[in-house]
């Protein structure tokens, strides 16, 4: 029986990753030494979404070809790293949309924030795992005006090791004293729908734009457990809830 949902944040609730993906492709056009597009520049970070922040920038430093202009960078902010400074420069851009509420409003998914109003009325319990830090964790939560439907919200400050390792998911059981499971998790990055699996979740993938391609050839969940079209969310999720109610295996778990 389902007795949790549980939420990730940036992709998952609310497109961050879109604006994150608009962040690092103005950080790579003021740091290219030639001329490229935003959308190449965002094609570059969308062959790596969802890894590290750290992978992500040495990606983008060698597609593009940052590290000299990058490296001038390096004394300006403290690093000592061309990567480094490529996140500096980012992080220039990325506060100025993630601290917007009316951007942050209009970046939400609805069919998520649906999903989750529903476990709410059906009287399961609610939780967010995300990595990012908690006081962003809240800045989002109280822009979407939802920071009241989770019961529990678990950040990447309170674990030692980040998706695609379990221990956040493990954390969130464990407060709650469920088995995994009778625990669903909603994702959409190949890194969090691992961590879920590996943490013996069930877990629903709702593929972005950014994730999609990466998430299909992943195979780490079945493809009737990967929802492309959000209208078809709700039929998945309650043919888990139904399968699990009636003692039956999900996804040939």
């Amino acid at each position: 029986m389902i007795r949790l949902f549980v939420f990730d944040l940036d992709g998952t609730l609310v497109q961050t990753e879109r604006l994150r993906a608009e962040s690092y492709a103005k950080a790579v056009i003021e740091l290219c030494p030639y001329t490229v597009d935003e959308e190449d520049a965002i094609d570059g970070y969308r062959d790596v979404v969802g890894q590290s922040k750290r992978e992500v920038a040495e990606h983008l430093v060698a597609r593009f070809n940052l590290t000299e202009t990058a490296s001038a960078r390096m004394a300006d902010f403290g690093v000592n790293t061309p990567w480094e400074a490529l996140i500096q420069v980012r992080l220039k851009y990325y506060d100025r949309l993630a601290c917007d509420s009316d951007i942050l409003r209009a970046a939400v998914w609805p069919h998520n924030v649906a999903l989750l109003k529903y476990a709410r009325g059906v009287g399961c319990r609610t939780a967010l795992a995300s990595m990012s830090s908690a006081s962003r964790i809240d800045e989002v939560l109280e822009a979407l005006d939802v920071r009241e439907a989770f019961d529990f919200i678990a950040s990447g400050d309170d674990v030692a090791r980040g998706k695609p390792d379990p221990e956040i998911y493990g954390l969130v059981a464990t407060h709650f004293a469920f088995r995994p499971q009778e625990c669903l998790v909603i994702e959409d990055s190949p890194d969090g729908i691992k961590s879920a699996v590996d943490a013996g979740m069930h877990c629903v993938a709702v593929t972005t734009p950014f994730s999609r391609r990466r998430v299909l050839e992943s195979d780490l969940l079945p493809q009737e457990l990967i929802v492309n079209e959000p209208d078809q969310l709700m039929r998945v999720v309650q043919g888990i809830v139904d399968t699990e109610a009636a003692g039956g295996k999900v996804g040939g778990r």
